[in-house]
């Protein structure tokens, strides 16, 4: 079969670009080797988040007495609530299917390898193999759990973030190796439906790709929730011989041991490269990831890659967005390259923490002179009313020509927030435009409005 396009890969890379380029004319397939919708719909974003909603929802019973009701004593069906977890993947998989359909593209299930002269040869679960041609072939992979030398996931004493959903049974105690969002959002849904759970992080703080001010924030609100919470530390093996798991830990007290049910690892990601034709076809990479233009365009001619395996943040809105400037750029139009600083963050524990753009020690390193805002959620009249006070909104504007250079939010759905300052930086809004936009009241999101005014002194509620 000959086709104007190949996109291999149906995460929210590849699937996006192959919507894309059908609706721009592009007679376009798409390949997969597991199911529709790839990491992010069946073992990441989506399922995480039913999940943590099951989480909410039992915290918010265990605490019904704080807003004056009444429950006799609530208790979690982990496995229930892991069914629903699944059910809610196994529907937005459908989805993408109906969209496939839709858009008349065809869904070839099979693992792809890229040859030379734009063929692509496809092996199904039989082991038979067919080829296929294409003028335009986008790779799109993905990415799968990293794993350390001495952290050897065995897949049920020491586990990655895919078994992590789906254990057969709720663990008592819990290590979780790693404090970015995956580790994170782990812990707090194990915390609040009853294990013990310990973050081990080997930065000096939680969260550390966000601004001081939130890892501080988060790291209180965590321990006060129970959460053991170890920085600086580096788990340096783990003993499985036994009916769970000894893990020796450094710390900078020294080594301890720390004994847990199951050993969680969320020490980031590796790219899907291996075994897909690269080295072949001579598709060039550095330090584990495909190396491309602005747009995409790798060094071989009709090659292009998109999501986890190029550079930037893999995060599952910036593969969709590639995924669109990649195709359009095939199909001829002209989109502008992607702005990497431009990019919302959001981790989905409880408060939830959202960011985009500079934090203010990134601002400052950059050579700006800034203005920083903030209003803790404690002064808002929507928090205190529904009972989520903990947090803050911060804000950094360039003090000389009033800049958006950055936000960052912990707090009660700031994950719904943080898109309101995407779309002011991308307009280039600045400080006063916030402070003079009405926002909004009672609502959480005028938080971002009087932390603007605090940044320009002008801030009413405190």
């Amino acid at each position: 079969m000959n086709y104007d396009l190949i996109v291999i890969g149906s995460g929210p890379g590849g699937y996006v670009a192959a919507i894309r380029a059908s609706q721009l004319g592009l007679k376009t397939a798409i390949i997969e080797r597991e199911s529709l919708g790839g990491i992010c719909l069946n073992w990441g974003c989506i399922p995480t988040k039913a999940l943590l909603k099951s989480a909410q929802v039992f915290e918010y019973i265990n605490h019904a007495s704080d807003y004056g009701i009444k429950v006799q004593g609530g208790e979690a069906d982990f496995g229930a609530v892991v069914k629903r977890s699944r059910g809610v993947a196994d529907g937005m998989s459908k989805g993408i299917q109906f969209l496939m359909k839709k858009n008349k593209i065809d869904v070839i299930m099979g693992t792809a390898k890229i040859k030379k002269g734009g063929k692509v040869e496809v092996k199904a679960a039989d082991g038979s193999a067919k080829e296929y041609t294409a003028k335009h072939t986008i790779l799109a992979t993905g990415a799968r759990s990293r794993e350390l030398p001495n952290l050897k996931q065995d897949g049920k004493k020491i586990i990655g973030y895919r078994q992590a959903m789906n254990l057969p049974e709720q663990p008592k105690s819990l290590i979780v190796v790693g404090s970015g969002a995956i580790g994170i959002e782990f812990a707090y849904f194990y915390n609040a439906m009853g294990t013990k759970v310990t973050v081990v992080e080997f930065m000096d703080r939680i969260v550390p790709v966000e601004d001081e001010e939130i890892s501080k924030q988060l790291e209180r609100s965590l321990k006060k929730a129970g959460i053991n919470i170890l920085t600086s530390a580096n788990v340096e093996s783990v003993d499985t011989s036994g009916a769970g798991c000894k893990a020796q830990v450094k710390t900078a007290k020294g080594t301890e041991t720390l004994e847990a049910d199951i050993v969680l690892s969320a020490v980031g990601i590796t790219p899907n490269i291996e075994n897909i034709g690269l080295e072949e076809t001579g598709v060039k990479t550095e330090k584990g990831r495909v190396l491309v233009d602005d747009f995409y365009k790798t060094n071989i001619e009709g090659v292009y890659a998109i999501g986890d395996i190029v550079k930037g943040q893999a995060l599952a809105h910036v593969a969709s967005a590639e995924g669109i400037i990649c195709v359009e750029k095939i199909a001829g139009h002209h989109p502008e390259p992607l702005n990497y600083n431009n990019i919302p963050g959001c981790t989905y524990c409880s408060p939830e923490v959202a960011s985009v753009g500079y934090t203010e020690k990134a601002a400052k390193e950059a050579g700006f002179e800034v203005k920083v805002g903030k209003f803790p959620f404690s002064a808002s009249g929507k928090a205190s009313a529904a009972g989520t006070k903990d947090g803050f909104v911060k804000v950094i504007f360039d003090a000389k020509y009033g800049e958006f250079l950055g936000a960052h939010l912990i707090g009660a759905n700031v994950t719904e927030m943080i898109a309101e300052v995407v779309v002011a930086r991308k307009l280039e809004t600045t400080g006063m435009d916030i402070v003079k936009t009405v926002h909004p009241h009672p609502t959480m999101s005028e938080a971002i409005m009087e932390a603007a005014a605090d940044a320009y002194g002008e801030v009413i509620h405190l």
